[in-house]
């Protein structure tokens, strides 16, 4: 078989396993639809949409103050956040995949590899910061609510830290041309390893030292630029504080169409421990931790049992369908436009 045709049949098992895992959530939101009003759970469709054109925001703000993708719409930029966030959503890799298929696609635009993942660590970092400033206004307004118990303040003072360690984690390895350096003979050893072991020895060197080195070195010269040019983190950062708000009010207007007010305090720090459970959970998209994190926090802050579990289900089930049913149709665009791809083409 062709190399589209691979994709395209290993895509659709990828769906199928993402639809098994949900499928009870999928069936109980379904038999919430009558207790809805479904003009204002229709909201959530252009909503996550324009929640879509901010992720791809911080990415393509970046790369256009580089001088990439000068031509690119503002339709093409969403398209290519929704198909990221679909590759996302099937693979159960933290967003791995999705930062690779995302390189790979942007490669077809004119974009270096070490352009678009630096690009893509702007993105993280962006999310990330501001998410965390968010994340620590709304638990200050709990505090004072009394609406937080210990345990959730701990997981949340746990959240806060892992994010910080890991944002400086990068900021460390890429500001030291030494280190990367380092990391780039051990990223390819581990690589060309794990290759040779699955292949048994037929494939011994997947990756060239000199090229990932090469990568890693661009990647450093582009950071040493930023940090000469700082304001070009601006809007990225702009992007980002706006994009997080949305992913709050998409569920916030899942509850208000079943007639619950629910405290935007709570709602974003419930979708900060969520999102982060569903990221290491080992099942597509995150089925089953996400919902069952949201539910639990919902219900310890005072949601009834009943409103928080049919809030999040309705807001998780919809979300991934519009994820999964646009994504796929314009992820398969763009694998029958590129898959005629040599054998070096990486996902």
């Amino acid at each position: 078989m062709s190399f589209r045709t691979w994709v395209s049949v290993i895509t659709l098992i990828l769906l199928g396993l993402v639809v098994y895992f949900g499928r009870q959530e999928i069936a109980q939101a379904w038999g919430l639809l009558d207790h809805v009003n479904i003009w204002i759970l229709a909201l959530l469709v252009p909503v996550q949409l324009i929640s879509y054109y901010a992720n791809g925001g911080m990415i393509f703000s970046y790369l256009r103050s580089k001088g990439n993708l000068k031509t690119t719409t503002h339709w093409q930029m969403t398209r290519m956040a929704l198909e990221l966030n679909f590759v996302n959503h099937i693979l159960p890799s933290g967003g791995a995949v999705g930062f690779s298929y995302l390189g790979w696609v942007l490669g077809r635009h004119g974009v270096s590899a070490s352009r678009a993942t630096m690009a893509q660590i702007v993105r993280f970092v962006a999310t990330f910061v501001t998410f965390i400033l968010m994340l620590t206004v709304a638990i200050t307004i709990l505090i004072f609510d009394h609406s937080i118990n210990r345990m959730i303040l701990g997981l949340c003072a746990a959240m806060v830290v892992g994010v910080i360690v890991a944002t400086a984690a990068i900021i460390y390895m890429v500001s030291n041309h030494r280190r990367l350096i380092s990391f780039s003979g051990w990223v390819t050893r581990l690589i060309n390893g794990f290759v040779a072991k699955l292949t048994r020895g037929k494939k011994i060197e997947t990756l060239k030292l000199q090229s990932v080195e090469k990568l890693f070195t661009e990647i450093h010269q582009d950071y040493l630029e930023i940090l000469d040019e700082k304001k070009i983190i601006i809007l990225p950062l702009v992007w980002a504080i706006f994009e997080n708000m949305l992913n709050v009010v998409l569920i916030w207007i899942a509850f208000w169409s079943l007639g619950c007010f629910v405290s935007p305090a709570t709602l974003i720090v419930a979708f900060g421990v969520s999102s982060i459970a569903g990221v290491v959970s080992s099942v597509p998209g995150g089925a089953g931790a996400y919902e069952t994190v949201m539910i639990a926090f919902l219900a310890s802050s005072g949601v009834p049992v009943n409103t928080a579990t049919a809030g999040t289900l309705l807001a998780r089930v919809i979300l991934l369908a519009g994820t999964i049913l646009f994504g796929y149709f314009f992820y398969q665009l763009t694998i029958n436009k590129y898959g005629k791809a040599t054998k070096s083409t990486n996902l």
